[in-house]
């Protein structure tokens, strides 16, 4: 990180992009880190499938992206209280996918109004509460709220661009179309230049390609691209740069490309799965477990002629 920010806020000390918590604290000081001033990043626990956040701090309140999981959102409401004692009024849920907001209902418990765009509501209408039910088998966090469904989100952005302005930040919630799901929404903050992308990017082999237009979704990253960036923060992985925008967009297209070249040669979904070969450079965004399904996914995007988020 290029400026060395030194500043105290409410017990917190922050250091060279590090939050380093006051004694007796019990969150993680590796688990949040400053991008600018009032911007924060927590990185979520892969390992409990937890999606990361952007934590936002308006002048009167806080903004927060990505309702996680029930526990992800419980470790982000006890991790927000070292950050600023202002209330969180909205949660913005990026996508539909239920590790962005299956927490949906604990944040508006605490008082919080849950927001996203329209593609995301009717993501949920379509899809659930069948996912809900499967996730209630595998995931105590999600069975322990006693819900027969996912609380969907309270507030529906309509437009392309809804926008928050207190005066200390712009923040401006962009809608570009069918990427990794419907209803993607991106999270820019124009003066600081700082992108939150749920999982449309991701920084490392966390893509789900099941509710994704797949060709269409690097031209999508393509249209994002035009914003100036100097961080992004990704719905999965580490933060960075714009160099994950590229590395994402490059994977999906290289992927896309490869398996087009087999299914134009007449070879079989298996015969492509066993033969493909991605470039080095783009290997980071997929593992060895995920690939044959992705490869899956673009084979029946491919011969069946519509998104496989159509199948």
């Amino acid at each position: 990180m290029s400026r060395l920010w030194v500043c105290v806020l409410s017990g917190l000390l922050i250091l060279t992009g590090f939050a380093v918590f006051a004694p007796g604290s019990h969150a993680n000081p590796e688990n949040i880190r400053i991008v600018a001033p009032g911007i924060w990043f927590r990185e979520g626990d892969h390992d409990r499938g937890h999606c990361n956040n952007a934590i936002i701090e308006m002048k009167d309140y806080m903004v927060v992206v990505d309702a996680n999981y029930p526990s992800g959102a419980e470790g982000v409401m006890r991790d927000i209280k070292y950050i600023s004692p202002k209330p969180v009024k909205y949660v913005f849920d990026t996508h539909h996918h239920g590790d962005h907001i299956y927490g949906n209902a604990l944040w508006t418990q605490a008082g919080a109004t849950t927001v996203a765009f329209q593609g995301v509501a009717d993501e949920i209408r379509r899809l659930e509460p069948a996912r809900w039910r499967d996730a209630v088998t595998k995931r105590p966090d999600v069975a322990d709220l006693h819900r027969d469904a996912p609380e969907p989100p309270r507030q529906i952005i309509t437009e392309d661009i809804f926008v928050l302005n207190d005066g200390d930040h712009r923040i401006e919630f962009r809608s570009y179309g069918w990427g990794h799901t419907r209803g993607d929404g991106y999270v820019y903050l124009p003066k600081e230049q700082v992108l939150c992308t749920g999982d449309a990017i991701v920084n490392g082999p966390y893509n789900n390609l099941r509710d994704a237009n797949i060709a269409n979704w690097p031209d999508i990253l393509a249209r994002v691209d035009k914003l100036k960036v100097k961080f992004i923060l990704p719905g999965h992985g580490a933060m960075g740069g714009r160099e994950i925008l590229i590395g994402q967009q490059d994977f999906l297209r290289d992927l896309y490309q490869a398996v087009r070249k087999g299914v134009e040669r007449g070879s079989t979904m298996e015969e492509v799965q066993a033969d493909l070969k991605l470039p080095g450079s783009v290997q980071a965004w997929v593992s060895a477990a995920s690939l044959k399904q992705q490869i899956a996914d673009v084979y029946q995007e491919i011969k069946q002629g519509k998104p496989r988020g159509d199948l």
